[in-house]
């Protein structure tokens, strides 16, 4: 599948090469058909679908947290044998999933405590992240006194403390209202121009896919496969203006049109729009 690349995105080497990748779980249930794709570094793909198209189970097989029952999910493909931060991946689930036990400051340097990463330097790094998503001074406060908003927060800062190239994000937002999801949209948008990360990030949200990303690719219903892809040409990063925007109202319309195609199990083909 060819991708054009909008916006200001300058895309690198494949970071994501996912080969016929299909996925059967032991009871039989038949969750995704072979897909074929390519995430280069510095994308921003977002993944939009049904619910129960295998968009979560699409995520795990990039994260390697499920297998492929055929076909194959690499990342980066091409770099050396010897991995470093270049690829490093982490993984936003759908709760925050915080120990409650624990500050903000313990629970974003977990990942950091057990990979047995020097005090210091450990703390260099919470603190750089931490700052990131703007909860520098809830360093201490506990999960119970966070806001749905800042626990997701502090959710990405304990991704982004292991210093991943690959983000990959399932729904993170989706229980939040509506105002404070429009926030850290924005927020994500900015860490992404800032960072250079590689973002995979899957949604239910039609208006948010068009927000966030450069590139959206459309899920049929179960067993899933892509369908249509869509490259969203505004520039990056966006603002409040682009929603009122007729070019986002177009983007929305088309989604929509290729979504209802998808949950009618149609085998729509996707266009540039």
């Amino acid at each position: 599948m060819a991708a054009a690349h909008a916006g200001d995105v300058k895309p690198g080497p494949t970071a994501v090469e996912i080969a016929g990748a299909e996925k059967v779980f032991d009871n039989g249930v038949r969750a995704l058909q072979p897909i074929s794709l390519a995430v280069r570094e510095g994308e921003f793909t977002t993944i939009i679908g049904p619910s129960g198209c295998g968009k979560s189970t699409f995520l795990r097989l990039v994260a390697g947290l499920t297998l492929p029952t055929r076909g194959s999910v690499r990342l980066w493909p091409h770099a050396s044998a010897t991995p470093g931060n270049r690829e490093r991946q982490a993984f936003v689930f759908q709760t925050p999933t915080l120990m409650a036990w624990s500050d903000l400051e313990k629970n974003v340097r977990l990942p950091l405590d057990l990979e047995g990463i020097d005090p210091g330097q450990a703390f260099a790094r919470v603190d750089r992240a931490l700052a990131l998503v703007g909860l520098r001074d809830f360093r201490h406060a506990y999960p119970r006194q966070l806001s749905g908003g800042m626990q997701m927060r502090a959710s990405i800062a304990r991704a982004l403390v292991t210093e991943p190239s690959l983000l990959l994000m399932d729904e993170p937002f989706g229980a939040l209202d509506e105002i404070t999801r429009a926030r850290l949209d924005r927020e994500l948008v900015e860490l992404w121009s800032r960072q250079a990360l590689t973002i995979v990030f899957v949604t239910h949200s039609i208006y948010e896919a068009v927000f966030l990303s450069p590139r959206v690719l459309v899920m049929s219903a179960r067993p899933g496969r892509i369908v249509a892809e869509v490259d969203i040409d505004a520039p990056q990063p966006r603002g409040e203006d682009f929603k009122v925007s007729e070019r986002y109202a177009q983007y929305c319309a088309r989604l929509s049109e290729l979504l209802s195609a998808a949950m009618a199990g149609s085998s729509a083909s996707g266009i540039a729009a």
